[in-house]
């Protein structure tokens, strides 16, 4: 039998082989679709994501106008009454009962005062002034000043620095000061719902060379689903004081250094792990990318 009946026929091998390069083809063209695929689900999820930071942030800057407006109107008649009940002190120095009703008010004018200025501190824009800052030092700073104010149950807790005193971290020192006190009393006051445990407060730090990742652990009862979803939202709160701005506030900062920020729950009903990734400066620039909230329980 002839390999080749007629002019331009193929022999059987031939014809497997050519059968076996369309199948191998066919098979790369598929994998290629299947990838392209899961690329364009990719970027839409990211855009998805984007665009909902986006409508996030114009929201919250609608609404950071709108208590600084408010914040300011209530500031100037609460200075008179602070004013007003401080000379009502002194002038009732012989009526104890009547000075006493006086400090109250002047308490509650250092409270409502106290409210206003955190509003302000939101509301405001936040300019990062960027400079290499020692991070073993600024964590030294911000755990004691924790203490001096006084944080609930803090010389019930054990505390735990694990950052190199040679890391160096590219930031705004203020603001990230303000940041991680904001982040450690939470975790002291998170730690002071649990007292029948052995706390621990630990603070470590590492850089991949692109940037800074800090962490703050504790052993609270961690983040239940409900929190996750709101716990970076401005006037949310779980405690029965504060104004639930203090959290906020946190991401704002890391938004204007261009970072992220995480929250994980160590272990179920056991503490949570805060993430704060603040890039080098020539990462991007401060400010013109949203801070990227992840809650991971």
């Amino acid at each position: 039998m002839q390999a080749r009946t007629e002019a331009g026929s193929m022999s059987p091998a031939e014809l497997g082989e050519l059968i076996g390069a369309f199948n191998e083809v066919t098979s790369r063209l598929q994998g290629s679709h299947e990838a392209l695929r899961a690329e364009v689900s990719r970027l839409r999820g990211e855009l998805s994501e984007a665009n909902a930071q986006v409508a996030r942030s114009q929201r919250l800057a609608a609404l950071g106008e709108m208590a600084a407006g408010i914040a300011h109107e209530v500031r100037n008649p609460l200075g008179s009454i602070r004013l007003y009940a401080r000379m009502l002190v002194q002038d009732l120095g012989d009526r104890p009962s009547e000075r006493g009703l006086a400090e109250r008010i002047d308490a509650a004018t250092r409270t409502v005062d106290a409210i206003v200025q955190d509003v302000l501190t939101f509301s405001r824009e936040f300019r990062v002034r960027r400079e290499g800052t020692e991070l073993h030092a600024l964590v030294t700073r911000v755990l004691e000043s924790c203490r001096h104010d006084g944080v609930p149950g803090w010389k019930q807790v054990g505390v735990a620095c694990d950052v190199d005193e040679e890391l160096v971290v590219d930031c705004d020192e203020s603001l990230l000061h303000q940041a991680l006190v904001n982040v450690v009393r939470n975790a002291y006051e998170a730690m002071a719902e649990c007292p029948d445990r052995v706390h621990e407060l630990r603070v470590s730090g590492r850089t991949d060379g692109s940037g800074v990742m800090l962490a703050v652990e504790d052993t609270g009862p961690g983040v239940s689903p409900e929190v996750e979803a709101r716990m970076f939202n401005p006037f949310f709160t779980t405690r029965h004081t504060g104004t639930g701005l203090g959290l906020a506030i946190v991401h704002r900062i890391v938004d204007a250094h261009g970072g992220r920020i995480r929250v994980r729950n160590n272990q179920p009903g056991h503490g949570a792990r805060v993430e704060i990734e603040i890039p080098a400066s020539g990462a991007g620039t401060a400010g013109d990318q949203p801070a990227r909230q992840e809650a991971v329980a």
